[in-house]
């Protein structure tokens, strides 16, 4: 795989590991850069066939990647699920995954644990300067979090979640320039709060999820300590509203609404505005992203999803949605999702294709590809 032919969100871990002059990238261009974008990735099928929609939807074992707080909702007491995403498939790569694993357990009536693993390959990837010249070995960068979690029902309507998450995060490793850096992993801890709310016992009507995410600290890829970057957090709200139309079908709407909590980056030719990013307390960046000053503007900061799921017997579902990133610095990327799911006996397994949209900077990195999912109750 070619360096040159991942996506703009790849872009910013050459930022990251070269710490590369972005001439664009001025302060009247806003863009937030993160580590660890594959974060920012849905893990699973029945949410890739609705834009990426979650939060506030009916509970199911996926929800242990997003909203935990929905896990004690679970009619199974317990259950495995394992997850494939190719990636940038439709450019011809076979070496770019996102691969799931997790598992959840109802103690009682009440609380929930769970536990979960997120893998994600970058493939081969050659590194060359500005003259294409070959400046590293050949490498095989890779990522992977691993989060353990716990729900709780604080009464018959309001359930809380925490998660406790490791993000490790191999880019490249080795001395780069004149400079002598030594490029290494880079390692932090992370955690979610999550709260889901359910109008009604048999979940018909109205129902909302909240989700802050990937709260923690900043992450480094070099000797040069000073130089840590901010990871995706997030702030998450979604709605949900469920139709049972008779016994045996149903229709549910969503929409969710999500933004990072993470400041713009800084104007590269400022020194003070480089220092000032570079500085700031976690805890003071997730407040700078909402000012005018230190954030993006709040207009273009937003991504949401909206779908609608149909579900026969609770065995066989169909699935839409539609999402929308409305930062218009990164090409306001927009696009359409299909799904489906059957099970059978204690078996799920849930496919998700998101048609194609955009091009160039534009193009999502999952046109034309199938995700997979599959879920084994207990």
């Amino acid at each position: 795989m070619q360096f040159k032919s991942l996506q703009y969100w790849l872009l910013t871990i050459v930022f990251i590991v070269f710490h590369t002059t972005i001439n664009a990238q001025t302060t009247s261009l806003k863009l937030q850069s993160t580590a660890v974008p594959f974060m920012m990735i849905s893990p699973d099928a029945r949410s890739g066939g609705m834009g990426n929609l979650s939060l506030g939807m009916t509970p199911e074992a996926n929800d242990l990647f997003g909203n935990t707080a929905k896990l004690s909702y679970l009619k199974e007491p317990q259950g495995f699920l394992i997850n494939y995403t190719p990636w940038l498939k439709d450019l011809g790569l076979s070496d770019v995954y996102l691969a799931s694993a997790g598992y959840y357990k109802q103690l009682n009536e009440q609380s929930t644990i769970n536990s979960s693993l997120r893998f994600f390959s970058l493939g081969n990837i050659d590194f060359t300067d500005e003259s294409g010249s070959s400046t590293l070995p050949s490498q095989r960068p890779s990522e992977f979090s691993y989060d353990i979690g716990y729900s709780l029902l604080l009464n018959d309507k309001i359930s809380i979640g925490a998660t406790l998450r490791y993000i490790h995060s191999k880019l490249v490793q080795g001395s780069f320039g004149a400079t002598a850096i030594n490029y290494k992993a880079g390692n932090t801890v992370a955690g979610d709060i999550s709260m889901f709310y359910k109008q009604n016992d048999d979940l018909r009507g109205f129902h909302a999820g909240l989700l802050l995410s990937n709260l923690g600290g900043k992450i480094s890829y070099s000797n040069e300590t000073k130089n840590k970057y901010y990871i995706p957090a997030n702030i998450g709200i979604g709605f949900g509203y469920l139709n049972k139309m008779d016994p045996d079908n149903s229709v549910e709407f969503g929409v969710d609404v999500n933004r990072l909590m993470v400041p713009a980056s800084p104007d590269n030719t400022d020194a003070e505005s480089v220092n000032q990013y570079f500085t700031q307390s976690v805890i003071n960046s997730y407040f700078n992203s909402f000012s005018t000053k230190y954030g993006v503007p709040f207009s273009e900061s937003l991504k949401a999803s909206v779908g609608i799921e149909y579900n026969y017997t609770n065995r066989f579902y169909l699935r839409g949605g539609y999402f929308m990133d409305n930062n218009k610095n990164l090409g306001n990327m927009q696009y359409f999702t299909l799904g489906t799911s059957f099970q059978y006996q204690q078996s799920k397994f849930n496919i998700s294709y998101l048609v194609p949209s955009g091009g160039g900077i534009t193009k999502n990195p999952l046109s034309n590809t199938l995700r997979f999912g599959s879920i084994f109750y207990f």
